[in-house]
């Protein structure tokens, strides 16, 4: 369907298709609370397999403490809108949208779910957290992540 106008992952990260992440300074002193957590949710994110062209549908979700910057909610936007003709898997692009937030935050704790929409009867939530301690306040946020696969609710 779409393969012929779709960019594999590796070509559009060579070809600079990906907008710059903007960040600014974290508003509170996270050094001194364990909590503040950020919780954003895209629910509209979609990409291209890489082995049909067909379209993915996703929600991502990034949870995660500051420890000085956050990241520009405008930019995050356009940042993920660039995936919609991407081609790549969807372990590949979750691990990769969790790479590009901690490498650039680098934040006291963070969590990016991955949660795709069933195509061809097969649901697919990717999950990646950081090893650091949850903070206060993390798992009432995580409660709306909401798999789409019942059978994990």
């Amino acid at each position: 369907m779409f393969i012929n106008q779709m960019t594999p992952l590796e070509e559009a990260l060579k070809g600079g298709v990906f907008p710059t992440l903007e960040t600014f300074d974290a508003p509170y002193n996270t050094k001194k609370q364990k909590s503040g957590v950020v919780r954003i949710v895209f629910p509209e994110f979609t990409c291209v397999c890489p082995k049909t062209g067909y379209p993915d549908f996703a929600t991502i979700v990034l949870c995660y403490l500051p420890d000085t910057l956050c990241i520009e909610l405008k930019s995050w936007k356009l940042y993920l809108n660039a995936f919609r003709m991407v081609g790549t898997f969807h372990e590949t692009v979750t691990a990769h949208i969790f790479s590009t937030v901690t490498d650039l935050l680098k934040p006291k704790w963070a969590l990016v779910v991955g949660d795709f929409l069933p195509r061809g009867n097969v649901d697919t939530t990717v999950v990646f957290e950081t090893e650091t301690e949850r903070p206060r306040g993390a798992d009432l946020l995580m409660r709306t992540v909401d798999p789409h696969c019942k059978a994990l609710s």
